[in-house]
């Protein structure tokens, strides 16, 4: 299980395991839910990784009836009832509104199990071929229930006193509430038991690694849909901070300065050649300044809109921070990020709703946005200003004008050019990246983790 969290990006160390194992120890084996929680407060380092730890201590340490069906592999299949699907059907859905009214957690995990068995095979061979919880969500429809539910609240069947009695508005709309949290939660449940049937296929450690979504940090920024870059945006501030600290340490150390070994040996003449002073030579700290180039046309703008939230976060790091934006044509957004902490998921649009980047087509075209930077805001670039462009390089079989982004290498301090694809994908189709390449120095980036480690080490001091 530890290997499966690190392989997702987790950072536990030999001392976090072998608190883990003796913390196994004091609980026991005997309560599930007491030894998830002691693996948690042994293993994470923060709330954000809860979710992830879940979904991996179920596949590790499934529940009662997970670890019966290990035994029997042939069990899967036994599910299935022989009478008419329909009547199946809605009796299992009597049964799970009753267990929802109830809020029997151990009628829901079994449910769960049968709702899979039943319902989420598919494939040829009897025993079906793989489990799928969207497949079994879809045909049992628990969201339809509420309004049963509800009833069965009021008239007391959900473990009241059996009485019916006039409610407030506000009490019926907290009691709606309770009843989504429920069945979102069944929806967990069921989740969680197909990945768990399908590790008894294919192992664990596989479905550990493909199956279980990945933290806020590792998602791709170009696979992440909406609610993850909202969460994201959610992780700017903590990300900015940690990176803030480790951009101020190097700072430190770099103002400590080198060794000046003619000196030292100088001094050394004293104390009989014996260097027990050494002389350093002292670096006036100084802050970079830092010009962002971001394509935020198509689905690249997700990678891109991060970046400037992540880059004004740590505006105090810098002795200048200018952000320009294109699709075709080139403007800077710099007043818009800044303004951008209040509402950050509103971003993108006012970028493009307030922002000149496009002209007479939509379509992003590196070239015509490299030259109109080159010719409009080359002044901006200097000997201190370390530029950051940000896209995937496909110019639409347009010219890559090379001689612009050669202009902005020369003016500028250094330039980095982060790439959201993978390098496999680099000069296929469209792209340009290795052209590109060989001008300026070129990196994947392809989520929030990398993105982090590469602006702290490629930052100068």
């Amino acid at each position: 299980m530890v290997r499966a969290l690190r392989a997702h990006g987790l950072r536990i160390g030999t001392g976090e395991t072998v608190d883990a194992g003796l913390a196994l120890t004091a609980v026991g084996f005997d309560d599930r839910e007491r030894m998830r929680e002691a693996l948690a407060a042994t293993l994470l380092h923060g709330a954000a990784q809860r979710r992830l730890f879940d979904h991996v201590f179920d596949l590790y340490f499934p529940t009662v009836e997970g670890r019966a069906e290990e035994e029997e592999p042939g069990a899967p299949g036994d599910d299935d009832s022989a009478g008419d699907p329909a009547s199946e059907l809605a009796r299992l859905r009597d049964r799970l509104a009753a267990a929802l009214a109830a809020g029997d957690d151990t009628a829901l995990n079994v449910l769960a199990g049968e709702a899979v068995g039943a319902l989420g095979g598919y494939g040829t061979t009897p025993g079906s071929d793989g489990w799928s919880s969207y497949q079994t969500l879809s045909r049992l429809r628990p969201e339809t229930l509420l309004a049963r539910i509800r009833a069965m609240l009021a008239s007391g069947e959900g473990g009241g006193d059996g009485s019916t009695r006039e409610v407030p508005e506000f009490a019926d709309r907290l009691t709606d509430d309770e009843i989504r949290r429920r069945i979102e939660d069944f929806r967990e449940r069921v989740r969680t038991e197909a990945r768990r049937r399908v590790a008894l296929r294919q192992g664990r450690d596989r479905v550990a690694r493909r199956a279980v979504a990945a933290t806020a940090d590792r998602v791709d920024f170009l696979l992440a849909g909406r609610d993850q870059l909202d969460e994201l945006r959610r992780t700017v501030r903590p990300l900015a901070r940690k990176l803030a600290t480790r951009l101020a340490a190097r700072r430190r150390r770099a103002a400590r300065g080198e060794i000046d070994l003619r000196r030292t040996l100088r001094r050394s003449l004293s104390t009989g050649g014996v260097p027990v002073r050494p002389v350093l030579r002292r670096r006036r700290p100084g802050r970079p300044e830092l010009v962002l180039l971001c394509d935020v046309s198509g689905s690249v703008a997700g990678f891109a809109h991060f970046t400037m939230l992540l880059v004004q976060a740590l505006h105090d790091q810098f002795s200048r921070v200018r952000v320009f934006a294109f699709v075709n044509r080139v403007d800077e957004v710099t007043d818009l990020v800044a303004r951008a902490r209040a509402d950050p998921a509103g971003l993108g649009e006012r970028i493009l709703a307030e922002a000149t980047l496009t002209g007479w087509h939509g379509q992003s075209d590196y070239g015509t946005a490299l030259g109109e930077f080159a010719e409009r805001y080359v002044d901006v670039l200097g000997p201190r200003t370390v530029v950051f462009v940000l896209g995937d390089a496909r110019t639409n079989r347009s010219d890559p004008n090379l001689a612009a982004l050669r202009l902005v290498a020369d003016r500028a301090r250094r330039v980095y050019w982060l790439n959201p694809e993978q390098p496999a994908l680099w000069s296929t189709g469209d792209s340009v990246a290795h052209a590109y390449a060989e001008l300026v120095e070129m990196r994947p980036c392809r989520n929030a983790g990398q993105l982090a480690e590469l602006v702290g080490r490629l930052l100068p001091v």
